[in-house]
C-alpha cells in the first residue's frame, strides 16, 4: 500500500535561500504554462501537448530537463483534476456561478506551492541522513534531514516514487512516497470490535473503551472564540494568523484521530478480531441538529477517523466492515426492541421492554458488532444447494449477492 513519510530538512541559510528561489521559480513557470495552456487548449490540455508547447521555454528560463517535465505534468494534472470535479458535479451545475468561475479562467499556482522531485532530481543518503537536491542555483549536496525513528525506518526500507518539497511556516519538508507491503488479511476473525463514532465521545468500542472528545471539543470552542476575534479585526496580519490557526487545529484533530485509530487497530490485531464501523455516508443530510450545534457537526472529523482506521487496519491485516447505521443507538441488543423511548437522553439507554440499561454509545457499539457478525457470515456463506425443482427435477446453487440472496 502507498503511504507518505514526511521528514524535516535542516538546510543552512544559503541552502534555504536556494530552495526558496527554486520553489518560486517552478511555481512561476507553472503559472505561466497554465495561462498559455488555457489560451491554447482550454481545460483539455494533456501532458504530451503541454510538454511540446512549453518545454523549450521552460528550459530557456533556466529549469532543468526533469524540472521542466514535472512542471508540465503538474499543470496537466491540475486541469485533469478540475475536469474530474466538473464531471462529477462537485462545482455545481452548468451555468452556476461557482462552475463558471472555475472553468472561465486558468488555474493559478501559489508561489509557495509544493514541487515534485523524482529520483533524478533528489537522492537520499539514509546512513548520513542527508539528501542531494536540484535547485535553480545548482545541485545542493549534504542537506541534512531528520524525522521520527519509525518514519525514518519506513523511509529507508520502502521508499518508492516521487517526493514533494514544500515550505510550511518557514520550515522545509520533503514528503516521500513509500510502498509498504500489506500484512496477510485475517479472513477468519474470532469476533468483531464494534466502534460507534460521535461528537461528545469520538469513538466508543463494544468492549467499553471510551475515547472522549470533550478535550477536542473544548479546544475547538476556544479556537472558535479566537477565530471570531481575529475575523472581527479583518487586518492582513489577522488573516495570516487565521490561516496558521486553521492549520494548527487541523493538525491537532488529525493527531487525536491517529491516536484513536492506532489504539483500536492494535487491540483488534492483538485479539484476532475485526473492526466494524457504521456507514455514515450522507449523515449530515439525514440528521437534524440544533442551530448552535451545526458548526460542531460540520467540523466533526468522523470521516477522517474512519479513513485512518481503514488504512491502519489494511496495513495490519485486520478485516474491516461497515454496517448500516440506522437505529444502532435506539435498538436493544438483548431483545431487539427499537424505539426512540429506549434513549431518554443523549448519554443513556434503557430498553422499555426488557429493562437493559447502559451508556447509549456503548449500546450502539454493541449493535454495530452484532450487525457485523451477521454481515460477515452472510458474505462468507458457502453456496447452498436448494431442493430439486418440482417441474425440472434439477438442483441449482444459490450464491448471495451484494444486496441479498441470489435466489
Amino acid at each position: 500500500m502507498k503511504i507518505v513519510v514526511q521528514v524535516k530538512l535542516l538546510p543552512t541559510p544559503e541552502q534555504a535561500s536556494a530552495l526558496a528561489a527554486t520553489v518560486a521559480a517552478v511555481n512561476a513557470a507553472a503559472d505561466r504554462v497554465s495561462r498559455v495552456a488555457f489560451a491554447e487548449f482550454g481545460l483539455k490540455g494533456r501532458v504530451f501537448e503541454l510538454r511540446r508547447l512549453a518545454y523549450g521555454e521552460l528550459r530557456a528560463r533556466g529549469l532543468g530537463a526533469q524540472a521542466a517535465q514535472h512542471v508540465s505534468k503538474r499543470v496537466a494534472d491540475a486541469y485533469a483534476t478540475l475536469r474530474g470535479q466538473i464531471g462529477a458535479g462537485l462545482l455545481g451545475r452548468e451555468g452556476s456561478p461557482r462552475r463558471a468561475k472555475a472553468d472561465s479562467k486558468p488555474i493559478r499556482f501559489r508561489a509557495d506551492a509544493a514541487h515534485t522531485y523524482d529520483d533524478r532530481c533528489v537522492s537520499w543518503r539514509m546512513d548520513a541522513r542527508t539528501v542531494s537536491i536540484w535547485t535553480v542555483h545548482g545541485r545542493l549536496k549534504g542537506v541534512a534531514f531528520t524525522g521520527e525513528p519509525s518514519r525514518l525506518k519506513t523511509l529507508a526500507g520502502h521508499r518508492r516514487g516521487e517526493s514533494d518539497l514544500l515550505c510550511r511556516g518557514g520550515k522545509w519538508f520533503l514528503v516521500a512516497t513509500c510502498d509498504v507491503p500489506e500484512a496477510p488479511l485475517n479472513t477468519d476473525p474470532v469476533d468483531w470490535i464494534g466502534v460507534d463514532r460521535g461528537i461528545v465521545n469520538l469513538a466508543t468500542t463494544s468492549d467499553g473503551t471510551n475515547h472522549q472528545g470533550r478535550g477536542l471539543e473544548k479546544y475547538r470552542r476556544r479556537m472558535a472564540r479566537v477565530r471570531a476575534e481575529l475575523q472581527a479585526k479583518g487586518t492582513k496580519s489577522a488573516k495570516r494568523k487565521l490561516k496558521r490557526r486553521a492549520r494548527r487545529e487541523a493538525r491537532h484533530a488529525a493527531h487525536v484521530n491517529h491516536r484513536i485509530a492506532k489504539t483500536v487497530v492494535a487491540d483488534a490485531e492483538r485479539t484476532g478480531r475485526g473492526i466494524a464501523l457504521e456507514d455514515l455516508s450522507g449523515i449530515r443530510d439525514r440528521t437534524r441538529v440544533l442551530r448552535h450545534r451545526r458548526a460542531t457537526l460540520s467540523s466533526w472529523p468522523f470521516h477522517r477517523l474512519g479513513t485512518f482506521i481503514a488504512y491502519k487496519a489494511l496495513r495490519a491485516g485486520v478485516p474491516m466492515i461497515e454496517v448500516d447505521a440506522r437505529y444502532t443507538s435506539q435498538g436493544c441488543p438483548r431483545c431487539g426492541h427499537t424505539t426512540r423511548r429506549n434513549r431518554p437522553t443523549r448519554d443513556d439507554f434503557c430498553c422499555v421492554v426488557c429493562g437493559l440499561a447502559g451508556p447509549a454509545d456503548h449500546i450502539a457499539a454493541v449493535n454495530v458488532r452484532r450487525r457485523a457478525r451477521t454481515a460477515w457470515a452472510f458474505v462468507n456463506m458457502p453456496h447452498a444447494a436448494v431442493s430439486p425443482s418440482p417441474r425440472s427435477g434439477t438442483v441449482t446453487s444459490c450464491k448471495p449477492g451484494p444486496s441479498g440472496p441470489g435466489c
